[in-house]
């Protein structure tokens, strides 16, 4: 039976007939809720914007949706793009959820990124009948994400996928275009997840690592999936290899920027001149930015940072110039250099499209982050307008 003929058969809403597939055990139902992944350098923001949600204010429109923590951005995979990540344990049940809203949501966490690529990651497991949207909704939706949402996903991927998920991929075959189709990845492990995204940066909810490990302890020992390979020791000259990657606007062979990022922690001379892609030069500079241990702007300024709007127009050179005089000497001299760099980029902006507020949005994340890696909805905007605000003003900041 072809996919179109199965649709037919299932009628116009086929919700009811797919309630029989396989979702989750019925203890997930209970809903019980996650340690809490805040991280310290948050912890204050969320206080001040509401008890219930480390993302926004209780008075925001999309708090009833935030404060779930059902979509969160979570730094960049292993090739340098952004990752977003949808949880659907942390789905309320359906009657307590606006699908509407969450689906403006999603769109609004996705215009921050859409115009570089990035990564779509989504954990299946706690999707169970109570929660799970109506394939009516999963419809308008996927019509809902037209070509500037799809153009630059690189990859989606549906980690502990079930026969459940495989089947909406069947019904919704006609509807997804086979250059989009050929994006999708099935994942059945956490530990797969590594060949794309390091799994400690992404604040993976307790029952999908509960859940793996589950799986994991089913499985004879033949057929047990490889475990993440332990790190080596750094090099002599180690640069590259800490914790976190970052991108520039587009992604660069991987291939490449792991023999430059071996040449570097060897000690060897690289000369990019040599290099077949031109992005490569942009990504190794973001990728050492995002992979050192402490943000060059510090976890000490977050919340400055992040509550940098409150300052007046009139004082912000000012308290920028302060702010930047309190980080140590190496963070103060690199943070310069890279800034007025950057100035010279968007100096020519008009050929390459690089205006100040289009290189916040790539810098602004690696220069600032918060504790646990994962990048708030709410911290985004102001770290960005931060960024923004000093290259616009780097001439007098750093005078």
């Amino acid at each position: 039976m072809s996919s179109s003929e199965l649709l037919v058969d299932l009628g116009e809403d086929p919700t009811p007939q797919l309630d029989h597939l396989k979702l989750s055990p019925i203890d997930d139902q209970q809903w019980p809720p996650d340690v809490s992944t805040i991280s310290k350098s948050e912890t204050d923001i969320s206080q001040r914007l509401g008890a219930g949600s480390p993302h926004l204010s209780w008075d925001h429109p999309f708090y009833d949706i935030a404060r779930h923590q059902i979509i969160e951005v979570a730094g960049d995979d292993n090739f340098g793009r952004k990752v977003i990540v949808f949880n659907a344990c942390r789905m309320p049940p359906h009657h307590e959820l606006d699908h509407h809203k969450l689906l403006m949501y999603l769109k609004g966490t996705l215009d921050q990124y859409v115009e570089s690529d990035y990564t779509l990651i989504y954990f299946h497991h706690g999707l169970t009948s109570d929660n799970k949207p109506s394939l009516s909704w999963l419809r308008d939706a996927y019509r809902e994400f037209d070509r500037k949402y799809k153009k630059n996903i690189k990859a989606l991927y549906i980690v502990h996928p079930t026969m459940f998920i495989k089947t909406l991929l069947i019904l919704f075959k006609p509807l997804i275009s086979f250059k989009f189709g050929r994006k999708i990845n099935y994942v059945s492990y956490l530990s797969e997840l590594e060949d794309v995204v390091k799994c400690e940066q992404l604040v993976i909810p307790a029952r999908v690592r509960e859940y793996d490990n589950k799986l994991r302890a089913s499985l004879k020992p033949s057929a047990q999936p490889p475990m993440s390979p332990p790190r080596s020791p750094p090099l002599p000259n180690q640069v590259f290899g800490l914790d976190i990657e970052g991108i520039f606007r587009r992604s660069a062979n991987v291939t490449l920027v792991k023999e430059v990022q071996l040449r570097y922690n060897s000690g060897e001379t690289v000369n990019f001149t040599e290099m077949e892609d031109v992005h490569l030069a942009a990504v190794i500079l973001k990728t050492f930015l995002r992979e050192l241990p402490e943000p060059l702007l510090t976890f000490q300024l977050y919340n400055d940072i992040v509550n940098f709007s409150s300052v007046s127009s009139d004082s912000q050179v000012t308290a920028m110039k302060t702010l930047l005089e309190s980080l140590p000497e190496e963070n103060y001299t690199s943070l310069r250099y890279l800034i007025t760099f950057l100035a010279q980029v968007s100096s020519n902006s008009e050929v390459n499209k690089m205006t100040n507020s289009n290189l916040a949005v790539v810098f602004g994340p690696n220069l600032l982050w918060g504790r646990d890696n994962a990048m708030s909805l709410s911290a985004i905007g102001p770290i960005n307008n931060f960024t923004r605000s000093l290259l616009d003003q780097q001439h007098l900041v750093f005078t």
